[in-house]
């Protein structure tokens, strides 16, 4: 596989997101929140005169909101033509994949089955593949199309 990966720390687990989806890792400063969202949606802010929509990764996860030291970073991706900040706890590194994605063995809960590709094994030793999709989808996903008028 040998592909590279922006490896982060999310909800207290180590985590790959496949580089070539991560824009830019950016430091937060103002998150203006969006009325009528949902609370996974932190609110927006801006990059280069581009609005964010900012995701809470814990809470779309579905974990409670809690004060989880950050370092005021996020890894901004584009899907369907929309920008996203995703509000983690900390980026580590980039490195390289040494294998395929491999089943989770022994599970970390529905929380992350949902958004987890799989164990992925690196340069820097092993990270929960994750799905870009499903974890900006939230907890419940079929408030997507929320995203999308949020962004």
């Amino acid at each position: 596989m040998n592909e590279l990966m922006v490896m982060t720390q999310i909800a207290g687990r180590r985590c790959a997101l496949p580089a070539h989806d991560v824009k830019s890792v950016i430091e937060l400063s103002t998150i203006t929140p969006v009325p009528q969202t949902p609370e996974f949606i932190a609110g927006i802010t801006a990059m280069r005169s581009q609005a964010l929509t900012v995701i809470d990764c814990r809470l779309t996860l579905g974990f409670e909101q809690t004060d989880w030291e950050t370092d005021n970073r996020a890894a901004v991706i584009s899907i369907g033509g929309h920008f996203y900040a995703l509000l983690i706890d900390a980026i580590e590194d980039i490195t390289t994949t040494t294998g395929e994605p491999g089943q989770v063995s022994g599970g970390f809960g529905p929380e992350w089955s949902r958004v987890a590709k799989g164990m992925i094994e690196t340069a820097s030793g092993p990270a929960l593949l994750i799905d870009l999709h499903a974890l900006i989808a939230g907890p419940d996903e079929r408030l997507t199309g929320s995203l999308n008028a949020a962004a």
